[in-house]
């Protein structure tokens, strides 16, 4: 018997409301473990953030709970929240870990299990995350397939690391109906033996707790009383990493890859698709992190200027968010709210720790303009900039014009104490600012301010104190306030140079040479790509294959957990107008606009929809100079409810699978999923950032749910056609029961109008077709290179000048950062099926695992990386 809660930080209620009881579960536990030596174990869910959580409102309890964990009464960790493990990134779990480690080890240290209760399913890497910080075990519940009937398998990583995954196979919660007699417990004991039959170990696993549950403290006297009551068991309260010491470990069942699996219990699969505002934020957010300021931070700032505590404050938000009812938006509106501001401010300490590492690299550069690359690999891009005159450079594409102006107002003397220190002191543009008087006897004076963005040169004090003795001395008199902008300057766009991977060039256009964006016809094409509009449909060609773009609105009356759509449903897939313009015609960027206006139903009633509303959805398409995919963007006011609108895009092929990311690796899947008793086998997927199917590859910002669709064939030969990625999914209930592709409620029934997504919403993806590396097109089509200038020194440098912080190749690059100690730390991963070689230039160092600790493995500069192995070397 294990004593535990599992403890939803945040769910049908807002964290403020359920740290309230959490305050209160603690309050008697302490005291009912310090005091009842029945009660010789408990379990706090595996995660640390209730502990920080309670020590903010009852600090005088850290003793306690150090004594209580070093005498072993009480279990926490490793995790600091319970992550959802497909809807974050492999970064955000391992920084997940390591932060519970550490908050664990100033209490005697975590419990050294790889507890999984009741995430929506496992990732593949799974296993070599938890090798990699030392567990040998795993607990699981939901995902686990049907093939394995028994109650603990080997469960093995792409890589072929193993982890013995104890399954839980009636949840974390079977023995949390605690009797008043021991009588009964022993007839709740034998009644799950008889209903599990193969899947109940020897001993039995009884997990005496559940959702925020609070202490039992008749526990001990239960016990006593079914041990006396029966000859069949022993019953006894311990932890579960004793349980898992005495376990076989021999002739289990294997099992490789994800557990995505509704055979027993319902997966969730629907919230891949709920609340895509969170789905985005948390892709902008990671992204800020560990592919930009990481990087960025570590190539170009000093170690005594590493902001490790401001990366400290950010990552502790994405990975409180990574709780896997909140990422997973199957929570109230307000705990909605709180997430994305979290999300918001995460990625706000991530682009200002940029904005000065930029600042530095720029310093180092002396040029007056740069391009900075935070990724590994050379890349080009299409950059844009301000530049002064007004002819554009070369090879470049105006977006915009500013002439050279001159404004002059006449105020009061009185008055321009206001009027010339807003103009000169809160306007970002204005650089110098001077005071005179007329030269034509008229007694009135002139104020200058300049504004060309060069940098501020502007003594506010002394200007305030100027202005305020002109006017105490003729309140009356005129000031002329001239606003000069001496230059006219203009935006232009372009192709640049490559830029070194983790280094910086001379920002600069380049000549694309042959593959300059022009119109053909109705549509664009740059030599690599060429992209036709469908003047009827508003769909659009990709060299030559029709239909990208296709929208489809069905209903959904399910839940934030499942999609369900009603009964008698009304499929909308043809607008009712369509307005097709290219806006854009290169050189550097071409761009289609279409506007198509679809006739909605309004919202779900019973086994229908009902209504009409015209809904204008905007799709824009991009081309650039030289880039082989297209970029798109879709927009729309959402006016309507309960329905699940999905972007519908053809396969050059047709096939039996799909290859999404996920942490870590990719993931090839069928065309089907295993559903079970309580849930329809939903074939929807998660996709990190990106997934590839039949030769076509969709990158995305946070469109995290796909499905392969318009299949031909059965079983086997069953091949897919199209890809459907799900675009917004608008449902107004936490949760409800039975519908008919979940028999069984998965939360309460709290209401949820923010979920059906009412307002402006915006979604952006690029498509490939071809066979390019997909993060490197991931990287290309939403990982910017940043650019950083002088004000007013032209906006542009020499782009035969380069630099190169760091060299890697041979893996992908998941993380560069700092470690305490001021050294360069590298985690890379072989995202393949063959070995690769790791090389970085110029350096050597020593491996380690994912908890710091070294291997003994040291590094001379070249590694052998086995299929989708991880390694981490500090530098």
């Amino acid at each position: 018997m294990v004593p535990h809660t599992h403890w939803d930080r945040e769910w049908y209620k807002p964290y403020p409301a359920f740290r309230m009881q959490l305050v209160e579960l603690l309050d008697i536990l302490l005291p009912t473990l310090a005091e009842d030596d029945s009660y010789a174990h408990f379990q706090l869910d595996g995660q640390m953030a209730v502990v920080d959580d309670y020590l903010e409102i009852r600090p005088e309890r850290r003793d306690q709970l150090k004594e209580l964990t070093r005498a072993g009464k009480l279990t926490m960790g490793p995790w600091y929240t319970l992550p959802d493990e497909f809807l974050v990134s492999g970064e955000t779990l391992v920084r997940n870990i390591q932060l519970g480690l550490r908050k664990a080890d100033a209490f005697g240290g975590a419990m050294e299990i790889g507890y999984l209760p009741d995430m929506f399913g496992h990732v593949a890497q799974m296993p070599q995350i938890l090798a990699g910080f030392g567990f040998a075990d795993a607990v699981v519940w939901r995902g686990v397939p049907a093939a394995i009937a028994a109650p603990a398998f080997d469960w093995e990583a792409p890589d072929g690391t193993t982890v013995r995954a104890e399954y839980l196979a009636d949840g974390y919660s079977n023995g949390a109906r605690l009797p008043d007699h021991g009588k009964d417990l022993v007839d709740q004991v034998e009644a799950f033996r008889a209903a599990q039959g193969p899947l109940v170990g020897d001993p039995v696993l009884w997990m005496n707790g559940t959702d925020h549950q609070l202490p039992q403290p008749w526990l001990g006297r239960v016990v006593a009383e079914a041990a006396e009551a029966s000859d069949a068991y022993a019953f006894e309260v311990t932890s579960l990493a004793a349980h898992l010491a005495a376990a076989p470990r021999t002739g289990l069942p294997r099992w490789q890859g994800e557990l995505r699996s509704g055979a027993r219990t319902n997966l969730l699969m629907g919230v891949a698709s709920c609340r895509v505002d969170v789905k985005q934020a948390a892709a902008r957010a990671e992204r800020s992190l560990e592919r930009t300021a990481e990087p960025l931070a570590a190539c170009w700032l000093t170690p005594d200027h590493w902001p490790g505590t401001f990366f400290d404050v950010a990552w502790r938000d994405v990975i409180r968010n990574a709780a896997h009812d909140s990422i997973c938006g199957c929570s109230a509106d307000e705990v909605n709210d709180a997430v994305l501001h979290r999300y918001a401010e995460s990625t706000r300490i991530a682009e200002s720790i940029t904005e000065r590492a930029l600042v530095r690299a720029l310093a180092a550069s002396r040029q007056a303009a740069i391009a900075v690359n935070p990724t590994a690999r050379e890349r080009a891009f299409t950059a844009t900039t301000v530049v002064s005159g007004d002819v554009a450079p070369p090879h470049s594409q105006p977006l915009s014009y500013r002439p050279a102006r001159r404004r002059v107002a006449t105020v009061s003397r009185t008055e321009a104490v206001a009027v010339v220190l807003r103009a000169a002191v809160e306007d970002a543009k204005a650089s110098s600012a001077s005071l005179a008087a007329a030269d034509d006897g008229s007694g009135d004076w002139i104020a200058t301010v300049v504004t060309d963005r060069a940098p501020k040169q502007i003594d506010a004090n002394a200007l305030r104190t100027q202005l305020e003795e002109l006017a105490a001395n003729d309140p009356g008199g005129r000031v002329h306030v001239e606003l000069l902008r001496p230059a006219a300057s203009m935006e232009v766009m372009f192709r640049s140079a490559p830029v070194p991977g983790f280094g910086w060039r001379g920002l600069a256009p380049a000549d694309p040479g042959q593959h300059t964006v022009r119109a053909e016809g109705q549509g664009l094409t740059n030599g690599l790509v060429t992209v036709m509009p469908d003047q009827t449909t508003g769909t659009f060609s990709i060299d030559g294959i029709e239909g990208f773009g296709r929208l489809l609105d069905d209903g959904d009356v399910g839940d934030t957990y499942n999609w369900n759509p009603p009964a008698n449903d009304h499929l909308v897939e043809r607008p009712h107008d369509v307005d097709v313009m290219v806006t854009e015609a290169g050189p550097v960027r071409g761009r289609i606009e279409i506007v198509r206006t679809y006739r909605w139903p309004t919202h779900g009633a019973n086994d229908h929809r009902v209504g009409n509303a015209d809904v204008a959805v905007t799709t824009v398409v991009d081309l650039h100079a030289g880039e082989d995919l297209v970029r798109v963007t879709i927009s729309f006011d959402n006016v309507v409810t309960d329905h699940r609108l999905r972007v519908h895009l053809p396969l050059p092929e047709p096939t039996d699978h799909s290859v999404a990311e996920c942490a870590y690796g990719t993931v090839r899947r069928g065309l089907t999923a295993e559903g079970g008793p309580t849930e329809a086998p939903l074939a929807t997927f998660p996709s990190r950032r990106f997934v590839s199917a039949g030769g076509l590859l969709a990158v995305h910002e946070g469109l995290t749910e796909y499905e392969l669709v318009d299949l031909d064939g059965e079983g086997d030969d069953a091949r897919a056609h199209q890809m459907a990625i799900t675009v917004i999914r608008s449902i107004g209930i936490l949760s409800q029961g039975p519908m008919t592709m979940r028999a069984v409620p998965a939360g309460p029934p709290t209401l949820t109008p923010d979920a059906q997504m009412p307002g402006r919403h915006e979604v952006s993806l690029a498509l490939h077709l071809g066979g390019r590396d997909p993060y490197a097109v991931a990287d290309d089509a939403f990982t910017a290179i940043e650019t950083v200038r002088i004000p007013g020194r032209g906006g542009l440098g020499d782009p035969e000048v380069h630099h190169q912080a760091l060299r890697v190749d041979g893996a992908e690059v998941t993380a560069l950062r700092r470690t305490d100690e001021g050294r360069l730390e590298l985690r890379v991963v072989n995202p393949t099926d063959e070995s690769s070689t790791l090389t970085v230039s110029d350096r050597t160092g020593e491996l380690m695992d994912l908890r710091g600790r070294p291997t003994g493995e040291g590094f001379d500069g070249a590694l052998t990386l086995g299929p989708w192995k991880i390694a981490t070397i500090v530098l």
